[in-house]
């Protein structure tokens, strides 16, 4: 909640300090006004200081323009990153009552963060937690390798498990499964670790496919329900969808009665009204066709299988609003675009001889609601990266990102 109030406050800064730029913007108008009245009555025969000062108050009109159009972005950016914000308090609360245990750690693995099940499995307070190193819940022998391991999990950039033995305090140690996965910056460096321990004696088999859809276990006799593109997707409480195929665009509305995108669904992600706290929430289908399955809230806390395979798909919804967060705090529109093409690139890019297609098509309004500007600034600036040779369109109209 601290975050979430600094934010706030941050973005209300900025903003006090636009309106205060206005002002003086509109005092400087005034006063060019004046003189130009002044000079234009005293000096009849010269035509060049009226001029000089019609020139510059025209200029001064423009930048008030210009700087109305900002505070109005601003503003815009400053509603999404509260939103955002929101979104993710939502996701932190729904993870402390996961039954699995869950934890976050920098990339020395020191413990940023923890729920509640991880108190429980290691026999420490959730407050004393904060601020210790894992290993130490590991024999002298797995700590060892600790850090040689960490090094690997960030060279290599992907969600890795292992094998270990842990020693909760004042217990036996027990065989725990490990499953890391790093949280990377917007220049995709890892900033932090996110960690799930399992006791090896829980482990299912079956859990391991990275697509929920294709483990026959989980969803086995249930309906598969098709959307088509532009369809909107009833959300009802207490019911999960995961997406089989497709792509599906969150959104909410801001204030002003602009959509914001809050979040891009693909393939094995789960979304329903309940993971939110947001007002008005609406799924779109923004690819061509969707294929969902349904499961009930009451249905997943009943089944250890279900919810421990929609723990790391939560984690990585998690992760998806920090980024959405994250990229609305820039302030240079150029800036927030690009780092929402290179998410879409790693998250839909298809490799092709020509450079990386997005299999997911997004109309440049969708941009702009993604970006918090507009759609006419959006399509100046694909202009721009296409005159440079940058992005290029395909035969479906896919865009195609090139290095």
């Amino acid at each position: 909640m601290g975050e979430y109030l600094s934010r706030k406050m941050s973005a209300g800064r900025f903003d006090s300090d636009l309106k205060r730029f206005m002002q003086q913007l509109e005092a400087l108008q005034g006063r060019l006004d004046r003189l130009y009245r002044c000079v234009n009555t005293a000096n009849e025969k010269s035509h060049l200081l009226p001029s000089a000062f019609k020139e510059l108050g025209m200029a001064s009109e423009e930048l008030q323009v210009a700087m109305e159009e900002l505070l109005a972005q601003a503003e815009e950016s400053a509603a999404m990153q509260v939103e955002l914000a929101a979104e993710r308090q939502r996701y932190q609360h729904l993870l402390q009552f996961l039954p699995h245990a869950y934890l976050e750690t920098d990339t020395k693995g020191k413990i940023i963060d923890a729920n509640q099940a991880t108190a429980n499995l290691l026999n420490v307070s959730q407050q004393f937690l904060v601020g210790k190193p894992l290993d130490i819940f590991f024999p002298k022998s797995d700590r060892r390798k600790f850090p040689a391991k960490l090094i690997q999990i960030q060279q290599r950039n992907l969600q890795q498990e292992w094998i270990v033995q842990i020693q909760p305090r004042h217990s036996k140690p027990m065989e725990a499964v490990l499953t890391v996965s790093p949280y990377c910056d917007l220049d995709n460096q890892p900033i932090s670790l996110h960690w799930r321990v399992q006791d090896i004696r829980d482990r299912q088999p079956g859990l391991r496919g990275d697509n929920y859809c294709n483990n026959t276990n989980l969803y086995q006799n249930r309906p598969r329900y098709i959307y088509h593109k532009g369809e909107t997707i009833s959300l009802k409480p207490q019911i999960i969808w995961i997406v089989c195929q497709g792509v599906i665009k969150l959104s909410t509305v801001s204030e002003s009665g602009d959509e914001i995108i809050v979040g891009l669904v693909g393939e094995s992600m789960p979304f329903s009204s309940s993971m939110t706290s947001l007002p008005i929430y609406e799924a779109t289908v923004v690819s061509e066709a969707a294929e969902l399955i349904s499961i009930s809230c009451t249905e997943i806390a009943a089944s250890s299988q279900l919810s421990q395979r929609l723990f790391p798909l939560l984690n990585q919804r998690l992760q998806q609003t920090d980024f959405l967060l994250a990229m609305a705090g820039k302030r240079q529109i150029t800036d927030r675009l690009h780092c929402f093409l290179d998410w879409l690139k790693a998250k839909f890019g298809q490799p092709t001889s020509d450079g990386i297609r997005l299999t997911v098509r997004l109309t440049h309004q969708d941009f702009a609601n993604a970006c918090c500007t507009t759609r006419v600034t959006i399509t100046r600036l694909f202009n721009q990266l296409q005159q440079q040779g940058k992005i290029a369109f395909d035969a479906q109209r896919h865009l195609v990102l090139r290095d």
